[in-house]
């Protein structure tokens, strides 16, 4: 049990106490305890801005567990009847764990925040829980070496830009959101037609592709090299590419953009429900998310939550959280195996 923490000051030796097992003594005065499954990141921050302020102002004892979000769903998965109460999890594994009755249905009564999401989260709710932070796709590129303007999404698709661009590999974060460029840009509703304009889009955008990515960090440099000129991302990606490469621009097209949630659920068989509920509500709040936005780089899924350019910068927010469409994962999931072979097919042979 080593990746479990204790929110306390002495975090170290209470982190083993854990490990070994609470007595009485050790949680005197403490009536009720919330176990959080959450990413193993800026842990830090994560206690001192979220999980202290929760705890003391409820008064009780917070046990959290951390690592990736493939890693913890799978873990979920294996032991259901596990301890944890509330889980933070990326929008396709939460889509899943929605389907195999792992986690409560929202009671949406018990979550005022909800109300005060801004289009785009909302609409993810259903099927993949509250989301509490969010990024989105844009187009990076180099202006002076693709030798015209791009402004939407239809002009990666010109063919002054044969082999001169890059996108997401369908089994990325973004790859789903791809597919689903690909299907406006034909002017259908992916859900229609389960891919197929999709896929004749890709077919006729193969010719300006030079390479499907994996990683976001390898865009720099094929930047750097001038293997590309222009390239599909997150948002959150574009620091690190344009720290390395000035000369690049990211921008997202007025036509709107699709969004990547982190959302938390409610487990089925947590014990104790109505602090886990108080919990995302805590998480969704103007309060809690304008503090985050700044120390965690999360951009807010409240729609109340105001930030200043500095910190607004490369972020999902204001006006590119309101042209920003959810993607339903639940559809994703159940057609991705099929759209991986086809995608291989398409664009990697």
């Amino acid at each position: 049990m080593k990746n479990w923490k204790m929110t306390t000051l002495s975090l170290a030796v209470l982190t083993l106490l854990t490990a070994c097992g609470n007595t009485d003594s050790d949680k005197a005065g403490v009536d009720e305890e919330l176990v959080v499954s959450t990413f193993a990141l800026s842990e830090d921050v994560i206690d001192r801005d979220i999980f202290q302020p929760f705890k003391k102002d409820k008064g009780i004892e917070l046990v959290y567990e951390v690592g990736n979000s493939s890693e913890r769903f799978t873990k979920l998965q294996n032991n259901p009847n596990s301890t944890i109460d509330v889980i933070e999890l990326s929008q396709a594994n939460a889509a899943t764990g929605m389907e195999e009755g792992l986690f409560e249905p929202l009671d949406k009564t018990k979550i005022t925040n909800l109300a005060n999401l801004v289009d785009g989260a909302k609409d993810a709710v259903e099927t993949s829980g509250a989301p509490y932070t969010m990024n989105s796709i844009g187009i990076i590129y180099n202006k002076e070496a693709a030798g015209m303007e791009i402004n939407e999404w239809s002009d990666l698709w010109d063919p002054s830009l044969a082999g001169k661009i890059s996108i997401p590999d369908i089994t990325t974060t973004f790859g789903p959101a791809m597919l689903h460029v690909a299907s406006d840009f034909k002017g259908v509703d992916i859900t229609s037609d389960n891919g197929e304009a999709a896929f004749e889009a890709l077919t006729e955008l193969k010719p300006n592709i030079t390479k499907t990515y994996t990683k976001s960090s390898d865009l720099a440099n094929l930047f750097q090299s001038g293997e590309i000129v222009a390239a599909v991302v997150g948002d959150f990606a574009y620091p690190i590419i344009s720290e390395a490469n000035p000369d690049v621009a990211y921008l997202v097209p007025e036509s709107g953009t699709y969004a990547n949630f982190n959302t938390l659920n409610v487990v089925a068989n947590s014990k104790n429900k109505k602090l886990a509920y108080e919990f995302i509500n805590w998480k969704l709040s103007q309060e809690l998310q304008t503090t985050t936005a700044a120390s965690l780089n999360e951009a807010p899924t409240n729609k109340d939550v105001e930030l200043n350019d500095e910190v607004a910068a490369n972020k999902t927010y204001g006006g590119i959280a309101k042209r920003a469409k959810a993607i339903d994962y639940t559809f994703v999931n159940s057609h991705l195996e099929k759209w991986i072979t086809t995608w291989n097919k398409t664009l990697n042979q």
